[in-house]
């Protein structure tokens, strides 16, 4: 008797429903209020006296305890820890006639930019102190609000994993090796693609060409192959833990739309981790700190390719795609 078919049916219409929920949940928990939760600064000069220490301790309550300090010897080690992505302001101490320095970083965070030049403002206006705000790295013209980064790691990771529901669709027939050498081929044609229409069509984002194209193919790349490799263990519901893993949960984690100074906690440990973290980290090192590039997110993405390749590898048989094994002619 043959199964009927209104029970996928069904199971689909729930499962699409809770996908739904899950989706708009998650970035709705990450991106609809930011709060300050650990915002790093750097203290340049001394803080000591009633002025400087009168400043920080309003700086401390506008921002909900969120702010954590550290002194530098200089100006100059200062701005290196921004660049380095380790800071998100400086801080110099209250000049002579009481001024205040506040310098942010757009580029670290658009978000955390503005929640601190808020604050500076606030609290100079209580306590009477001249602030001087400025941004040592400012966006670029095309991307004001610093989402065009987010937006084409979205684009690579999107693509990526649909790249490879449609080669299990199309090309079912294709060997372990010829299918991940095809992913490559999509991967690298892809990410040409996105640099190509961003920067050279659109004019909206200035790309380091070579760079951000490889971290675009890689994070198109580790996209097809960790559908791949979900493919192999689950079968055609592959799509569910793949959107899981790099939708719901990588995208809102990945610092890309908020800063992760202003993620919850869990969401900003778990997206370093990920594909989509790891992309947006790379490539927003790449376009606003050239010269400071981290191996960390390489390294991620790395581990993700080798493991979603190894399993894919060694669970091939288990893959619903591959060319039937030729006959074995008899003796």
């Amino acid at each position: 008797m043959p199964r009927s078919p209104f029970v996928p049916a069904t199971l689909l219409v729930v499962i699409v429903a809770a996908m739904a929920g899950l989706f708009a949940g998650s970035y709705t928990y990450a991106m609809a209020n930011p709060t300050p939760r650990t915002i790093p600064a750097a203290l340049v000069g001394v803080w000591d006296g009633p002025r400087g220490a009168r400043f920080l301790a309003g700086m401390e309550d506008a921002l909900h305890a969120s702010l954590r300090t550290r002194r530098f010897g200089s100006r100059r080690a200062a701005v290196a820890a921004v660049d380095d992505q380790r800071m998100f302001a400086v801080l110099d101490a209250p000049t002579a006639d009481g001024k205040v320095s506040v310098d942010v970083s757009g580029a670290s965070g658009a978000a955390v930019a503005q929640v601190l030049l808020t604050a500076a403002v606030k609290v100079g206006a209580a306590t009477g102190t001249p602030v001087a705000v400025r941004d040592l790295r400012p966006l670029q013209r095309g991307d004001p609000r610093g989402l065009a980064i987010f937006y084409v790691s979205i684009a690579a990771v999107i693509i990526g994993f649909v790249g490879a529901i449609q080669l299990s669709v199309h090309a079912r027939e294709l060997s372990a090796p010829e299918r991940i050498a095809f992913t490559l081929a999509y991967a690298l044609l892809g990410g040409f693609a996105i640099v190509a229409v961003v920067d050279w069509l659109l004019g909206a984002l200035r790309l380091p060409f070579v760079e951000s194209w490889l971290i675009l193919a890689f994070t198109m790349f580790v996209s097809g192959m960790v559908f791949t490799m979900f493919n192999t263990l689950v079968g055609r519901w592959a799509v569910l833990p793949t959107w899981g893993l790099m939708v719901v949960v990588g995208n809102p984690s990945s610092g890309g739309a908020v800063s992760w100074p202003l993620l919850p906690s869990p969401l900003g440990l778990i997206g370093r981790w990920l594909p989509p973290g790891a992309s947006v980290n790379a490539q927003h090192t790449a376009v606003y700190f050239a010269g400071h590039q981290h191996a960390f997110p390489f390294l991620v993405l790395t581990a993700w390719a080798v493991l979603s390749c190894t399993v894919f590898c060694v669970w091939r048989e288990r893959h619903p795609g591959g060319r039937p094994a030729p006959p074995v002619e008899p003796p």
